[in-house]
This record gives structure tokens, sequence and C-alpha cells, in this order.
């Protein structure tokens, strides 16, 4: 299967060298990988060149964006902008940070879980943090869900959903709208990927209201919106990151702002969503 990689990249000097180290020495050859270098500062495009001065299936493109990093919007307007530059012959097409270290089968791994099941629409496995000096998952999300750093998609998948939607949330609903065009979600324990820099550590100021603003767009309806939050604050022991979400949730709101999901896609998001809390209650009772 052709594997194609768009890497995003914004003054990712310390790390990125790291990663395209552990992408050219995977145990199958990557077809091609993308890196776009959106308006760094800082010495990313010199060890982007060392890269692409040397491997024939690296290519780059820089984009000249705001330094303001809102999480969902900058990154997935760098990875558009990459997406022109795909190998439209692709089978897998990989959305992933610049800041990871890949186990050397981690590609090997994901074509044989796409291989063994044909309705395996997104593939991969585990972010791990450093902390006290040992990698532990970067527990935020479900065991079936897939991190924004890591995405992998198998094509016809990738067109089903509509590609990527420009908006904080753009990494839950992806999974969402796979489930409701019948596609299923393989992940892997095995494939433990070490995450060099914690999720949202760049993240602007005014990044603190999109994932309140993410769960309107998505129609999650208030009280799920409500449940959800709480347990996203309980795992991250943040009273105001509850704050701060419910404000962004009623800001949408009072401001109409658009929806990216249909009506009849946000009725199966409830559904799902749902049927996920009362499975987990169940499951707490026994």
């Amino acid at each position: 299967m052709r594997i194609n990689i768009i890497i995003p990249a914004y003054n990712e000097e310390e790390h990125i060298g790291k990663t395209l180290h552990s992408l050219v020495n995977q145990t199958i050859t990557i077809h091609k990988i993308i890196i776009v270098n959106d308006n760094s500062t800082d010495g990313t495009q010199k060890i982007i060149e060392s890269f692409t001065n040397n491997f024939l299936n690296i290519e780059s493109i820089k984009l000249i964006s705001s330094n303001n990093h809102l999480p969902g919007s900058k990154v997935i307007n760098a990875f558009n902008k990459g997406f022109e530059l795909v190998d439209k012959s692709y089978d897998i097409i990989c959305k992933l940070d610049a800041d990871l270290i890949f186990p050397l089968n981690y590609f090997e791994r994901v074509i044989e879980l796409f291989k063994h099941d044909a309705n395996v629409g997104m593939a991969g496995g585990f972010c791990y943090v450093k902390k006290n000096n040992t990698w532990i998952v970067e527990d935020l999300t479900n065991k079936d869900h897939l991190r924004g750093a890591i995405k992998a998609y198998r094509k016809d998948c990738f067109m089903a959903i509509g590609g990527l939607k420009n908006t904080m949330g753009w990494d839950t609903v992806d999974e969402l709208l796979a489930r409701y065009h019948g596609w299923s979600i393989a992940t892997d324990e095995c494939l433990k990927v070490q995450h060099l820099k914690p999720t949202g550590v760049n993240y602007s100021v005014n990044a603190k209201y999109k994932q309140g603003e993410a769960f309107y767009k998505m129609r999650y309806g208030f009280f799920l919106f409500m449940v959800a939050a709480t347990k996203l604050a309980l795992k991250k022991k943040s009273c105001s990151f509850l704050k701060n979400t419910l404000f962004g949730y009623l800001r949408a709101s009072q401001n109409k702002v658009s929806y990216i999901v249909s009506v009849e896609e946000g009725k199966f998001i409830r559904s799902y969503r749902w049927r996920g809390i009362k499975k987990k209650l169940v499951g707490l009772k026994r």
C-alpha cells in the first residue's frame, strides 16, 4: 500500500530532524513525505532541506501564515497546502506532527491493520510523553481514538468524510464521521510513539474557548456537551478548563456559529456518544 505523509511544521528545529530520521528508517519505504514549513522563524527550514537534499521521497513547501497558533485552523491550513503535492494514487494518507519519534516498524504494522480488515478506515498507535524520565501514554482520550498527531486514513475513508475540517475538534469529528459512514478505527497498543512536545503547549491564549466552540459545531447538544467537557476537565484536573469550555460553547451558540456536520450526522454523533456513556456506566455498576 502506498503511503503519503503530510507534516505541518512550525518552529520545530528541536524535533523535526528526529521525526524525519524515524520515518526514513522505517522497515517499509514510505512513498512520499511532504513537509509544510508553516512560516517558521527558527532553523526548521535548514533541517528540512538537509533531508530533501538526500531523500527523493521527501518534498517540502513553504506557507506564509499567521504566527497565532490556534488549534485546528493553522495545522489544517498547512495540511491542505501539503495535500496539493500528494500523489493521487495513494492508498493511505497520514497527517503527522513534527515532534514525534516512531518505532521502526510503525508503518509496516499500520499497513497490516488496514490489510487485515477492509472495513478499517483509520489505524495507528498511541502517543507517549516523558514524565519523570519515564514514557507514559498521553492519556487524554479513549483507547479507540487516534491522536491528531498520528492520523492515518484509508483513501476511501478520507474521501467519504470530506477530508479534514478546518476547526478545533477536527481530530474528533473525523472519527465520528468515519463511523457514520460505516468505517471502523483500529489501534495497536504495541505501537508506542514518543511525543516530544505535549499537546497544546504552543496554543495561543485565544485558544482556550475553542474546545467549547468545537462541541457546539459538532451538534453535541448542551447536556452531552456538559458531560464531555466535565470529563475532560477532570482528566486535566482543571476547573478553569471547564469554565472556559462552557463560555466557548455558549458564545458559539449565541453567535450561531456554523455547524461542521449535517443534521443527520449530528444525530448519529449524539446517539453514538450517549451509547458510549451508558456502556461505561453499566460497566461501573458491575
